[in-house]
């Protein structure tokens, strides 16, 4: 993986991280409150999984 990636994964990992722990568990998670959180862990889990696709396009053209 490449520094950018690594870079890019690291970011995500803290969002989801971050999100999480701002999340009120005692209130419904798709409630008012939470669903800001809830949008913001979504897109960084689609950006995690982005990430890995261009990661393995990357790979597919380079030949050894």
């Amino acid at each position: 993986m490449q520094k950018f990636y690594k870079v890019f994964l690291i970011l995500f990992i803290v969002f989801i991280a971050i999100n999480l722990y701002a999340l009120d568990w005692q209130s419904e998670v798709l409630s008012e409150d939470n669903l800001k959180f809830v949008f913001s862990i979504a897109s960084a889990v689609i950006g995690l999984i982005l990430l890995f696709v261009l990661n393995t396009w990357s790979k597919i053209g380079v030949k050894k």
